[in-house]
């Protein structure tokens, strides 16, 4: 598994590496646009990624920004829905007008600081992981 962790907070990115990079391949950025690199990257390479966990407050570009560019980038190659990267929110906010804005953006599931191993490895079972 291919997974990006982009927060702009540095232990909160530390921390998410560490328990992802436990789970896979792991590459971490700490803005939007170092995100939207990374992701055109991989998919030049012809690796993309398989799990991004996008922070939402972020100082350049907001994690939803991000992850509506990165589903447009999707349309714009035609990945079908079933190949399209799975998206995690990673958030301090818990208001509903968060949440659903971060739905209906495309994300895939939702994640509030602070979070453990546990509470991360769940959410990506949720989404169809098989985590050993």
């Amino acid at each position: 598994m291919k997974i990006l962790v982009v927060d702009d907070e540095l232990v909160s990115r530390q921390k998410m590496m560490k328990i992802m990079a436990s789970l896979g391949d792991c590459e971490a950025v700490e803005n939007g646009k170092d995100a939207l690199a990374s992701f055109s990257k991989a998919w030049e390479m012809g690796i993309p990624f398989d799990m991004i966990s996008l922070d939402i407050a972020m100082p350049d570009m907001d994690g939803i920004q991000v992850l509506k560019q990165i589903r447009t980038m999707e349309q714009e190659k035609e990945i079908p829905k079933s190949k399209q990267v799975k998206i995690m929110m990673v958030t301090s906010h818990t208001d509903k007008d968060t949440v659903v804005e971060s739905m209906k953006a495309g994300c895939n599931n939702y994640i509030v600081k602070p979070f453990d191993k546990d509470r991360v490895v769940q959410k990506m079972q949720n989404l169809g992981f098989t985590i050993p």
